[in-house]
């Protein structure tokens, strides 16, 4: 499902004393079955475009096209249930929103209220409960007894029982040491790329939106900045610099070792991996 967004306009408290711009003439696509790192310094916007990807905001100026679905200003929209169903959102810290007894009735609360039946929603929490990688057993439990990490993915399986054609993570791995955090982001990358799931991921991390990415979005006092292929927009490090952001440790080692080499490596790599890759095809025409 693409979304599509143009000339999207929002205002926080619009028509009071209190009145605050958000974001201003927000375009961009995000393609069905594509991964889209939203990214920028808080304040950037981030948070407030996510918002209108499931029409949580609706837009003051402009339009955004979700599926065969458009939400227009000026427009009041009616059975917007479909749109959020297929578009959920996992936002920062989202144990905090688990409030059942167990497991089970806290994955299966999402589903019922978009009108599935009992049963079939429980095959959904057993479904979800494996690709959020933890075992069945835990569906008896109360949320409250497990781990943060464990919470937090009972959390996403409630969004994932859904069964969402769009993925929107808001800095999905806060507050989460750095293995739970590469565990955690390893599973949605995983989930986008055995489901066909179109992912978007905003985040403060240039290494995740590095490693995970097809297309960056970089946001800007409310606007878009740019937007490209993730090697492209980490191939420019100046761009970046622009608007106080910096290129991945990796890509900052990278021109480390080209300077001291004195020549460039063939291609900008992303992560660790691809790097120690292009090294050792280097050391092979070396020797």
């Amino acid at each position: 499902m693409d979304i599509k967004l143009r000339e999207i306009e929002y205002r926080y408290a619009a028509g009071t004393p209190f009145e605050r711009s958000a974001i201003a003439d927000v375009t961009f696509d995000i393609p069905s079955g594509q991964y889209v790192a939203i990214i920028g310094h808080t304040g950037s916007g981030k948070s407030t475009v996510l918002q209108h990807l499931n029409v949580l905001l609706k837009p003051l100026k402009g339009e955004v096209q979700i599926g065969n679905r458009t939400v227009s200003s000026g427009r009041k929209e009616k059975n917007l249930k479909d749109v959020r169903r297929r578009v959920g959102i996992v936002f920062q810290f989202p144990e905090h929103q688990l409030f059942e007894e167990t497991v089970e009735k806290d994955i299966c609360f999402g589903p019922m209220n978009f009108g599935v039946m009992e049963e079939d929603a429980k095959k959904r929490a057993r479904a979800a409960i494996q690709l959020v990688g933890l075992p069945e057993e835990v569906l008896g439990k109360s949320p409250f007894d497990l781990s943060g990490g464990q919470m937090r993915r009972v959390a996403i399986a409630g969004v994932l029982a859904m069964k969402p054609d769009v993925l929107v993570l808001d800095e999905p791995t806060a507050g989460l040491d750095p293995r739970g955090r590469q565990d955690m982001m390893d599973m949605f990358a995983k989930l986008q790329k055995e489901n066909g799931m179109t992912c978007v991921l905003v985040t403060h991390s240039m290494e995740d939106a590095a490693r995970y990415a097809d297309t960056i979005v970089i946001m800007h006092k409310g606007r878009v900045f740019r937007t490209g292929a993730a090697r492209d927009i980490f191939s420019d490090a100046g761009s970046l610099t622009d608007v106080g952001l910096d290129v991945p440790e990796t890509v900052r080692f990278q021109r480390l070792f080209e300077q001291r080499l004195g020549r460039p490596l063939g291609k900008v790599c992303l992560t660790p991996e691809e790097l120690a890759a292009e090294v050792g095809r280097l050391r092979g025409e070396q020797s």
